[in-house]
């Protein structure tokens, strides 16, 4: 079996969030980049067998935010990283991980199963992968949501919970590999 290894100078690991309660017009919706993960996928025969995903937690980096009663700033950005690294507590718990198991054949790609681990706790997800092999190239891209309460992470509030980080967190992720 021979490696396959990606990280963030082969694709992009994107977290886009919503914003709820009453007060949800005064906040963002964001778009985060994770700047720092890689992808070790051990295969045989040409097919995956397992794959292993670490996310620096600390390299999360707000690219813009959508919505709001004003533009998203510098400054504001830089809060919102704080904000967002304190509630992963990313001192105590420095990444994310995700650790393919099961790799089943599914009809654009690949269904990987197996345990993923944000904020010390750890839960069984199922990821669907696309993958497409465009002369010799591996397209591979996925779009899955993540919950915030299933992995004990309190969303960021204000105004005494009018406004606040929606539960629910989009997760995308594409890359190219050479096949």
């Amino acid at each position: 079996m021979k490696p396959v290894n990606l990280d963030q100078s082969d694709g992009t690991l994107t977290l886009l969030t919503g914003v709820t309660g009453a007060a949800a017009r005064m906040g963002h919706r964001l778009t985060i980049a994770m700047e720092s993960w890689r992808i070790s996928v051990e295969e045989s025969d040409g097919q995956p067998v397992s794959a292993h995903l670490t996310v620096d937690v600390d390299s999360l980096r707000v690219r813009s935010g959508e919505g709001g009663l004003t533009p998203l700033t510098g400054p504001e950005k830089a809060i919102v990283r704080a904000n967002a690294c304190k509630a992963l507590n990313a001192k105590r718990f420095p990444t994310i991980e995700f650790h393919a198991e099961e790799i089943t054949t599914a009809t654009a790609g690949y269904r990987l199963r197996g345990p993923l681990s944000i904020h010390g706790v750890t839960n069984t997800v199922d990821v669907d992968v696309d993958v497409v092999d465009v002369d010799g190239v591996w397209q591979l891209g996925t779009r899955v949501e993540v919950s915030h309460k299933a992995f004990k992470v309190k969303p960021y509030s204000m105004a005494m919970g009018a406004m606040k980080v929606a539960d629910i967190v989009t997760v995308e992720f594409s890359a190219q590999a050479r096949s």
